[in-house]
């Protein structure tokens, strides 16, 4: 049976990707080096391996993201609490936490240092 392993995007700046995936709970598993090219940054969230792999190639500090990437989505048990963690360091969402429909989990986006999109997702124990 095929699983997923990790999504991969291209960063501009190491250290501050990995600080801001760091205040989202993620922790940086290892740095491996592309050729003389790149450096490849595996990052995950506790207990759950690398799924998150940042790629920094080198003399490269900005992207186009596209019109083809959505976002990915990260859960939390109290988004409040995490929206207040977050703004600590400076991190905002786009707009308040809202819900897509009623009865639903609360919900925003943030973006990171290179403008990609990420959902956080209240997830209860209801």
């Amino acid at each position: 049976m095929a699983s997923l392993l990790h999504t991969c995007y291209r960063i501009g700046d190491i250290d501050r990707s990995v600080a801001f995936y760091s205040a989202l709970g993620f922790e940086e598993i290892r740095r491996s080096p592309v050729g003389d090219s790149a450096t490849n940054v595996f990052m995950g969230l506790p207990g759950d391996g690398p799924r998150l792999e940042l790629t920094y190639n080198h003399g490269v500090s900005e992207y186009e993201i596209g019109t083809g990437y959505g976002h990915i989505a990260v859960s939390s048990a109290d988004l409040d609490a995490t929206l207040a963690e977050l703004a600590e360091q400076g991190i905002t969402p786009e707009k308040p936490p809202y819900r897509v429909k009623q009865g639903g989990s609360r919900l925003c986006f943030v973006r990171d240092p290179d403008g990609y999109r990420i959902e956080l997702l209240e997830r209860t124990n209801d």
